[in-house]
């Protein structure tokens, strides 16, 4: 199947307010619905529920009671089950293009190296109606290559499929099947996005709910299978419907995300820009990164944002990507692994028309 918009928050992340419904007399709890694009915190914000209709504008809205629950109340959405789903309806821990939760994932994205068996666990209890509807049941857990980010992630996007109803099927094509990974066998597909992987990890054997999913055994597998890299970060775990038609009465009765520590926290780094030489319209210059903690780096990255229009032509001691003013950069194969109180010099040159000027700060992750 082909089609390239994603469930997920492919839109722009529109957050809007849920409406709260009281509750009739002698009911335990208010029901905030949520329509369109609406978000609204549940479990004391440990974790939020979101609607995300991206790609359909029927109606279609989802209720939750506040706790860590939501139910499809209506949907007219009416796709073609060949293209792309109308709605993404999902409950999440961690930072869905920004929007962050609190704690947990929120507090510290977890290196995929660190990702050892327990790690990170999740559980979750589904219902599902059946009947004419088309949807999938599925986990959306995402990978960033730094632990943070304020827009879409640029890492893997690892779906997680408990069950499908209709004639639906994961993103891009089938390239595995019967792989047994903790306790489960999945037929595995993979597709490429503009800007991500889509790895997805189909059970053979439908499912309701899923109690202590490891997610660093999928991960793990997907490192091995070259669709995402060990030096990234799960910064987002989501569950949910994606929906092509129908899909009311669904709903997701409990959810969890546990972090057990078990990943050590990010060492501390600084990073100090400098200019060591230039001519008109032309610049070389350089970052320094230290590592400042108490444990060593295994991998790092940098990140900048340039004043003027600089352009880099050129840059040793590590690997970079610019988008506008924007740059990122990672280490070398050679010079990943940083003893506290080293250093590692990232030296570029490049051109600019209106100004050489340093970026105002540099951030940095080992």
């Amino acid at each position: 199947m082909a089609w390239t918009s994603r469930a997920a928050g492919i839109a722009a992340v529109l957050i809007g307010v849920g409406m709260t419904v009281l509750a009739p007399a002698g009911a335990q709890a208010a029901t905030t619905q949520l329509c369109q694009m609406q978000t609204t915190p549940v479990s004391g914000g440990i974790y939020t529920v979101q609607n995300n209709e991206f790609g359909s504008g029927a109606s279609e809205c989802v209720t939750t009671d506040g706790s860590d629950d939501f139910t499809v109340a209506n949907s007219s959405i009416a796709n073609a089950t060949n293209g792309a789903p109308g709605a993404y309806t999902s409950i999440y821990q961690g930072c869905h293009w920004g929007a962050c939760t609190s704690g947990g994932l929120t507090a510290t994205p977890i290196k995929v190296s660190n990702l050892t068996t327990g790690a990170a666990t999740t559980s979750w209890s589904t219902t599902q109606p059946g009947g004419s509807s088309a949807y999938d049941v599925a986990y959306d857990i995402w990978f960033n290559q730094t632990p943070t980010t304020t827009g879409q992630p640029n890492g893997t996007e690892l779906m997680v499929w408990l069950n499908h109803n209709g004639s639906v099927q994961p993103y891009g094509s089938e390239v595995a099947s019967g792989v047994t990974l903790g306790g489960h066998t999945y037929n595995i597909w993979y597709g490429k996005q503009s800007t991500w992987d889509t790895v997805t990890y189909d059970m053979t054997s439908p499912a309701t709910s899923v109690s202590n999913l490891d997610i660093g055994t999928l991960a793990q597998n997907s490192v091995s299978r070259g669709y995402t890299g060990s030096s990234w970060y799960l910064i987002d775990v989501e569950a949910g419907f994606e929906l092509w038609q129908g899909g009311a009465g669904l709903k997701t009765n409990s959810f969890s995300v546990d972090i057990n520590g078990a990943a050590p926290k990010v060492p501390t780094c600084s990073a100090t820009y400098s200019l060591s030489s230039g001519s008109s319209g032309s610049f070389q210059g350089q970052v320094v990164l230290t590592d400042t903690g108490a444990s060593p780096f295994n991998g790092w990255s940098l990140a900048w944002t340039f004043p003027g229009n600089e352009k880099i032509n050129d840059l040793w001691n590590g690997t970079y990507t610019q988008s506008g003013e924007s740059v990122t950069v990672t280490n070398a194969s050679y010079n990943g692994s940083v003893d506290p109180g080293d250093s590692v010099t990232v030296g570029f040159g490049g051109t600019y028309t209106t100004s050489d000027a340093s970026p105002a700060s540099v951030s940095c992750t080992g």
